[in-house]
């Protein structure tokens, strides 16, 4: 089966077909064909009358476009459509398992997107009057106790926009400290378990990163991150649960010896859905921690944003954290502070110097995402947060148990996972792999798991099936897993030119990479 071509399709290009394999349109029933928005659109027209715009010089000087942008003209009907063609061909959330592994792409409850509609909340603007948006503050504040209160840290900062914003926004709370003691540590230590952003992280903000091995088991090689530890350890990046989808029972053991050492901990907070309410992190030891709210507290994920990434922090880190940020003074009072009440706030409550390094964000954060994030967490209440990672965890070990005698899976035998179930394709017929898997999955239905991360591990197939679905959806994605698992078990040819039902055909990888066609007049159908 191929899919069809319409590139260049004319009204007078009909001829009789024998409608087994193809249509006059392409189109093949309600899967309908869509191509380029520039080969449907006319450039020398628009469907909206404007009357020619006037000449004027243009003050970009030489950097001025000099030749037309040629922008399609289409009519509004033809826009709507096009996009909604589009759209058909777009898995979601709301049509199925979203089995990402690391990116918990669970279900957003339409509570959530109600509230975040409410009038104030969905045209609040950032530059309005401080006394006109005292709810929308109010929000930010409710939202920056229930973290801190989650994770048992000191203070919050709200600004960070996603989650590597917020690693940054650690890392240099990190730096600050350091430079405000005079200390010239400059290496951070990060185990192979860890998330692929953290070691950036750390160069981007200037320090020398050094990898920390694991365990047979999947796990922080605790004698070789103590042996490292030096006066040139600034701190370890930690990734807990981590990127196995195992949990670290010897956090404090290592939170210990780093603290010992002079060192920070930085924890990777993306799969912090696997224990709220279950365990808070700064009973461990950390000193900074991201929170990706869409992974954690279902605010919108994916689609370019917007994101949030709020920062907890250590009492150690507090006085460094960006403006304007959410802390706990002793008597548990939380405050809002910005520039202009830094100077009070330090005199009257918090007892030592504030050293913020600036700002991440020119404004307050995601006010969109904050109030999501805040009806979640208060229609769930304590119990609900505690019930949402043990669901999670139970559904990930029924994936990873059920699955086990079908899939290799390498850290099986270290106990329970935790939010993700973790395969290889070991054990798969000579000259199939884990994409062969991924694209045949596309064929049953679902969008592939997380395939090669984490890096550590071979062939890596990242399973996360999130709290938010049924034993029956789980079954079924088991099910097709199986299928498609065993094929590539017993070394199905059709597998390697999966997927055959899909709007497009499996394309050369390698090839799309390195010479990428953006404007295409032939052939679409793919390899």
């Amino acid at each position: 089966m191929t899919a069809p071509n319409t590139a260049g399709w004319r009204p007078e290009m009909g001829e009789a077909h024998s409608g087994d394999d193809a249509t006059y349109t392409g189109n093949r029933a309600l899967m309908l064909e869509e191509r380029l928005i520039f080969e449907i659109g006319d450039t020398a027209t628009t469907g909206v009358d404007l009357d020619p715009a006037p000449a004027a010089p243009s003050r970009l000087g030489g950097l001025a476009r000099s030749t037309p942008i040629g922008l399609p003209g289409l009519s509004e009907p033809e826009t709507v459509r096009h996009y909604t063609r589009l759209s058909r061909q777009n898995y979601a959330i709301d049509l199925g398992l979203f089995p990402l592994g690391s990116c918990t792409m669970k279900h957003n409850p339409r509570l959530n997107e109600a509230v975040a509609r409410m009038k104030g909340f969905k045209d609040v603007h950032p530059l309005q009057p401080k006394e006109t948006v005292q709810g929308a503050l109010a929000v930010i504040n409710e939202l920056a106790h229930w973290l801190i209160k989650l994770t048992g840290m000191h203070a919050v900062a709200m600004t960070p926009k996603a989650g590597a914003h917020g690693e940054l926004c650690g890392i240099l709370c990190i730096k600050a400290a350091l430079e405000a003691r005079g200390d010239p540590r400059d290496v951070i230590l990060v185990p192979e378990s860890a998330h692929g952003t953290n070691p950036a992280t750390a160069a981007f903000a200037g320090f020398r990163v050094e990898n920390i091995p694991a365990t047979p088991d999947g796990r922080v090689d605790l004698a070789a991150l103590t042996a490292r530890l030096g006066p040139d350890v600034a701190g370890v990046m930690i990734t807990n649960p981590n990127t196995c989808g195992l949990f670290e029972p010897q956090m404090k053991e290592i939170s210990e010896a780093v603290h010992a050492a002079g060192g920070f901990v930085y924890c990777d907070g993306a799969n912090f859905n696997a224990i709220v309410g279950k365990v808070r992190p700064g009973d461990l030891g950390v000193d900074a921690m991201h929170i990706n709210l869409h992974k954690t507290f279902s605010t919108p994920h994916g689609g370019g944003g917007p994101g949030s990434g709020p920062v907890v922090l250590s009492e150690a880190l507090s006085p460094f954290a960006p403006l304007p940020y959410t802390a706990r003074t002793a008597d548990g009072v939380i405050h809002l502070i910005e520039e202009a009440d830094a100077e009070e706030f330090e005199r009257e409550h918090f007892g030592k110097p504030l050293n913020s390094f600036g700002r991440m964000t020119a404004f307050h954060g995601q006010m969109g995402m904050f109030t999501r994030a805040l009806a979640y967490i208060l229609s769930h209440g304590a119990d609900g947060l505690k019930q949402v990672a043990e669901d999670a965890v139970l559904n990930a070990n029924y994936v990873l148990r059920s699955l086990e005698g079908v899939l290799d899976a390498p850290f099986a035998h270290s106990g329970p996972c935790m939010h993700e179930a973790l395969f290889t394709d070991h054990g798969f017929a000579e000259g199939f792999s884990t994409l062969d898997v991924a694209k045949g999955l596309i064929d049953e239905g679902f969008h592939p798991m997380t395939v090669y991360f984490p890096l550590v591990v071979h062939g890596a197939m990242l399973v996360e099936p999130t709290e938010t679905e049924s034993k029956a959806a789980l079954d079924q994605f088991i099910g097709a897993l199986r299928s498609v698992a065993l094929r590539a078990k017993q070394g199905d040819p059709a597998l390697k030119s999966a997927p055959h039902f899909a709007p497009r055909r499996r394309l050369d990888e390698t090839q799309a990479a390195r010479k990428p066609v953006l404007a295409w007049k032939g052939d679409l159908t793919g390899a």
